[in-house]
């Protein structure tokens, strides 16, 4: 079930909680402060939750009974996908009066069915923001971080249009290009376009460590293709996890391909090496 685009204008929420102050939701509620929007925020680092403070960005910070939820219009849980289920079951008695509950992982499934089982699914739209980076943290947020990214937004079977509606507000209000798409299709496609390259980027870093080479020892392209091995180990760990099913496929395809490849480099068949490089060459043209 996709939403209609929404066609009425809303009365933009007063009021929007952010849990988990990392990357994205650091960097939402920076965005979000800027436009004079008072967010509330919770992180289980107490140091982070001091610096969001004092940097200005957040009006409200919360403790961990999250009980000041009450009365927040919209609910964004940044955290790792694996935690998200729990925390907003831990939030649910405190968000009667929120309009939107949403979260920021990179898998949607899990959450999505969340939603229904906590009876929350009208007021519930999973989001994934393509804005990830291989740094993480309160340090690594910034103002800006999600204008013009694509943003993946996935209802329930029962999401609201009014949700839909406040789900798109937050998003464009930051910049961002919401584009819907249900929560299997986009865990089958982020299997492909996000969770593939990380692994490829780490078994490539294990491969160079075997061998003895250091990221000091790689040129600008070695050191661009393993960029995203410095990722948080946690959260990468927390959505394999979750698409653990639809990333053993695309893993198999990448080693269906890298077989290929070392049989005709074992062979010295030079127009299938040739091949592969000239058909890889195509698709990055495109």
């Amino acid at each position: 079930m996709t939403p209609a685009r929404p066609t009425a204008p809303i009365r933009p929420p007063r009021r929007v909680a952010v849990i988990g102050l990392g990357l994205i939701g650091g960097s939402l509620t920076r965005d979000l402060a800027a436009r004079e929007i008072h967010v509330l925020g919770y992180d289980r680092d107490s140091a982070t939750l001091r610096s969001a403070r004092e940097a200005g960005h957040l009006r409200t910070a919360l403790d961990a009974s999250l009980k000041g939820l009450r009365d927040v219009d919209v609910v964004v849980l940044a955290v790792p996908v694996t935690a998200a289920p729990a925390v907003m079951e831990a939030a649910l008695p405190h968000l009667s009066s929120t309009a939107l509950i949403t979260d920021v992982g990179s898998t949607k499934r899990a959450i999505v069915e969340a939603a229904e089982r906590l009876e929350v699914a009208e007021r519930f739209v999973g989001s994934h923001p393509l804005a990830g980076d291989h740094l993480s943290g309160w340090a690594a947020s910034r103002s800006g971080l999600f204008h013009g990214a694509r943003t993946y937004l996935c209802p329930t079977l029962h999401t609201t249009e009014e949700t839909a509606r406040l789900a798109e507000w937050l998003w464009t209000t930051v910049g961002a290009a919401p584009e819907w798409l249900s929560a299997a299709e986009h865990d089958r496609r982020l299997a492909w376009t996000s969770h593939l390259p990380q692994i490829t980027a780490t078994a490539l870093a294990l491969a160079l460590d075997s061998a003895g080479i250091t990221r000091a020892d790689l040129g600008p392209g070695g050191r661009d293709t393993t960029r995203l091995a410095a990722s948080s180990a946690e959260m990468w760990t927390a959505i394999a996890r979750e698409n653990r099913d639809n990333i053993a496929e695309a893993v198999a395809a990448l080693e269906h391909r890298l077989r290929r490849f070392r049989e005709a480099l074992q062979g010295a068949e030079t127009a299938e090496i040739h091949l592969h490089f000239l058909e890889g060459a195509a698709w990055a043209g495109r």
